[in-house]
């Protein structure tokens, strides 16, 4: 059904009547929209004939509603309730200096945040609106001009290039890493572990040593990074440090290394586009990340090309 071709009441009629039932009278009504008393009669008369229905009992001190008129009031002032509502969240810019980038929260918070000032510093023009989101989404259908993730390799209907990989160590709160000495790496599995989404960089970790790890029920899992750093810094475990990710939590003293060995996380980060030329200003954007990940100057400027 197209709800558009349905008739609808005179809205200014509506919102006279809203006032008046709201207000008891329709001198106040008046009062409150800046209109006269004879405005405000009429408009209301113009509802009661379309509805074919009388909304108010005419009295010597005001008016009153009618069953009819006391159900109209209600419907009306959700409905009023429910645009004011609307009208009051946050309205998103658009521009051309608006570069929409998504990431998963943990890059957002970690490693895109403390650069935000740097990536916009020097073009007042340039605005980035974050998209925070764990799926992949479609960037072209969505508006996304770039995306930031983690992952193992390329997705199709992107062009992609990696930003940077993390050689992972393990890390835990003062407390407990003063109670782990240098020695074998055995000596981990007497704490509980605490993952994020998967257990691939743990697995990884300990296979370098030599040794088949396997989840465990004293061990924890949160599907956000951010929450596994919150999780080791409170003693609830040893977690991987991702370098860059865990940079800030390893300066603060909030985390620290308890043993030196790295692994390779299995995972990588890659800046990604939609396929086409990008926006002047996404591409300027593209150039910034790229930099402050270190990325190589073919590389980034392949990406830039495709």
């Amino acid at each position: 059904m197209d709800h558009i071709s349905l008739p609808l009441p005179p809205l200014d009629a509506l919102r006279a009547f809203e006032a008046a039932a709201r207000l008891g009278s329709f001198s106040a009504a008046a009062a409150s929209l800046n209109i006269t008393h004879g405005a405000v009669s009429r408009q209301v008369a113009k509802l009661e004939h379309w509805l074919g229905q009388r909304l108010f009992d005419r009295q010597a001190r005001g008016v009153v509603l009618t069953p009819h008129g006391q159900r109209l009031h209600l419907r009306t002032s959700e409905a009023f309730a429910l645009i004011a509502d609307s009208s009051d969240r946050w309205i998103e810019r658009r521009g051309a200096g608006i570069v929409r980038l998504t990431s998963i929260p943990s890059v957002s918070s970690l490693w895109l945040m403390p650069r935000l000032r740097a990536f916009e510093d020097g073009d007042p023009a340039l605005r980035i609106e974050f998209v925070v989101e764990h799926r992949a989404i479609d960037l072209e259908a969505e508006g996304i001009d770039l995306a930031i993730r983690c992952g193992r390799g390329t997705l199709p209907g992107r062009l992609s290039v990696r930003l940077f990989e993390e050689h992972c160590h393990p890390v835990a709160c003062r407390a407990i890493a003063e109670r782990l000495p240098p020695g074998p790496p055995e000596r981990l599995l007497a704490h509980p572990l605490v993952h994020d989404s998967d257990t691939s960089g743990w697995r990884a970790w300990f296979a370098a040593q030599g040794i088949d790890y396997r989840p465990r029920p004293q061990d924890r899992r949160f599907e956000d990074y951010n929450l596994v750093l919150d999780a080791a810094a409170h003693g609830l475990g040893l977690a991987l440090a991702r370098p860059p990710l865990a940079g800030e939590a390893l300066a603060s003293g909030r985390l620290v290394s308890v043993d030196p060995r790295t692994v390779l996380n299995p995972v990588s980060y890659w800046l990604d586009r939609p396929q086409g030329r990008l926006r002047p200003m996404a591409a300027e954007l593209a150039r910034r990340i790229m930099g402050a990940a270190g990325l190589d100057a073919a590389a980034a400027a392949a990406f830039l090309k495709a």
